[in-house]
């Protein structure tokens, strides 16, 4: 295992772990009733995430182009190995979020006193941030894990579309890359279905998924939804992430073979 995948399986574990943190921050906007503040502040992950996004592939890619070039096939394992990051993420990230929602809703109090993003940073890392940060840190309540057991007030629809939308976005990339090793003479072209994949997953978030968390955070608001029922929602959503890394193993290689077989055919 070279050096280029281990750094790709640890930008892959960025970019989740932000993704499953980002719940938590509707959980923050409705406790502080300050969302938009909550959605700016976490703006400031989102671009770390985009960062790591924006290495992950090129340095995956320029792995896969070296094999080809010395006649290596192509490692499943090594592509396991990142998917597995995705999921590791996912589930560090649904541990943590009760202890990240702690921190951020001081965040947010925070910068709705002095407005200032370097102040709100030099708080963190002072002495008084420091004490906050060890106060904050606490595991998921034994309730909130006991309500999985409850369907009730769970749109199942929404859960298995975040399943595939989860599980599209995880391997698309991944899958385009490893289509290149299938039919290396189209491996460009291969490359980049990738948008073209994740496009479709992202229209599932955009039209299905967001609005409908959205609407969800704005009854809790105004009091048509409890935070229980929200919370519970929020719980199943981080559980959908965790399922849809892993139908990304099993659809990995045929999404793969579908990647090239569409290569050849445009």
């Amino acid at each position: 295992m070279t050096n280029q995948i281990l750094i790709v399986f640890f930008l892959t574990f960025i970019i989740h772990f932000i993704s499953t943190l980002s719940y938590s921050v509707r959980i923050v906007g409705v406790r502080t009733r300050r969302i938009a503040v909550s959605f700016a502040l976490f703006n400031i992950m989102v671009l770390i995430s985009r960062t790591a996004n924006g290495f992950q592939a090129p340095l995956l890619a320029n792995q896969v182009e070296k094999n080809i070039q010395n006649g290596v096939s192509g490692n499943l394992m090594d592509f396991r190995f990142i998917l597995l990051a995705a999921t590791l993420a996912t589930i560090v990230g649904g541990f943590l979020i009760p202890t990240f929602q702690r921190l951020f809703a001081k965040a947010v109090y925070q910068f709705s006193e002095h407005k200032s993003i370097p102040k709100l940073l030099l708080h963190g890392f002072s002495k008084a941030g420091i004490i906050q940060f060890r106060n904050s840190l606490k595991l998921p309540d034994k309730s909130n894990v006991a309500e999985l057991n409850n369907l009730k007030n769970i749109p199942k629809r929404i859960f298995f579309m975040n399943v595939l939308a989860v599980a599209v976005l995880t391997v698309g990339v991944l899958a385009s890359l490893y289509a290149g090793y299938i039919d290396p003479d189209l491996r460009t072209t291969s490359s980049t279905l990738s948008s073209v994949i994740n496009g479709g997953a992202t229209i599932l978030l955009f039209v299905f998924i967001d609005p409908y968390l959205s609407g969800l955070t704005d009854d809790v608001i105004v009091g048509k939804c409890s935070e229980v029922v929200f919370r519970k929602f929020i719980i199943w959503m981080v559980v959908a992430r965790v399922v849809g890394t892993l139908v990304a193993q099993v659809v990995f290689v045929p999404a793969a073979k579908v990647v090239a077989m569409i290569s050849q055919m445009l």
